[in-house]
């Protein structure tokens, strides 16, 4: 079976993990995944409880038109107290913890939050459950440290190196997992194709670089 985990639309916020609709891009390019994917063969979706995961599942299901479940598993990674707090604060407040990180000896957790290992722990549970759940096409609107962190967890990657995976991993981008009983393992057939954007080059990351949302 295929899981299909897409990256929630842009929101219209830059506050660190802000949970807030969906901007004017961030419905568009949901949108352009739910045509992307119109003919893909889709028969459920799952979504995080995070507004901006919630809506863009409920704009690409237009497209395919089948049970959306809500699963507060599928959220984005806690930054703990860093949540709400703008770029500019958090490099001031947790200039320490950073600068920690960023030398990837270990899977830190955020100050307060989870690290990549925590949320594996709580998502694999739920992709488990769906790839064994006897559906051939399933699609996941979820989060970017979401992905990284079950990608590095499929690949038996150091999960301290997490954060090497997708740098620009673009809102709306496809992520294929494949899973089959005989070989009861994921296996990752592609990471971040966003092919579907490319024909609205304004709707890419790059074009409101180093606003992360």
């Amino acid at each position: 079976m295929k899981i299909y985990l897409i990256r929630h639309g842009r929101q219209c916020s830059r506050l660190c993990n802000a949970n807030v609709d969906l901007c004017e891009e961030g419905y568009r390019q949901a949108e352009l995944v739910g045509r992307r994917l119109e003919h893909a063969g889709i028969e459920k979706l799952y979504s995080s409880d995070l507004l901006r995961a919630v809506q863009t599942a409920e704009t690409a299901n237009r497209y395919w038109n089948v049970e959306h479940v809500i699963r507060p598993e599928l959220r984005e990674i806690s930054f703990g107290d860093m949540e709400g707090l703008s770029d500019d604060v958090i490099a001031e407040r947790f200039a320490e913890f950073k600068l920690r990180q960023n030398q990837m000896l270990e899977d830190l957790p955020y100050p307060g939050g989870e690290c990549a290992g925590d949320v594996i722990q709580r998502a694999m549970p739920i992709l488990l459950e769906i790839a064994q759940s006897g559906l051939n096409r399933v699609a996941v609107v979820t989060h970017g440290g979401v992905i990284r962190s079950v990608t590095a967890g499929i690949l038996e990657m150091n999960l301290a190196k997490a954060r090497l995976i997708g740098g620009s991993l673009e809102n709306c981008s496809i992520t294929e997992l494949e899973y089959s009983p005989e070989k009861p393992f994921f296996v990752l057939e592609r990471f971040n194709d966003y092919a579907h954007l490319e024909q609205e080059p304004e709707l890419l990351r790059c074009h409101w670089a180093g606003q992360e949302n």
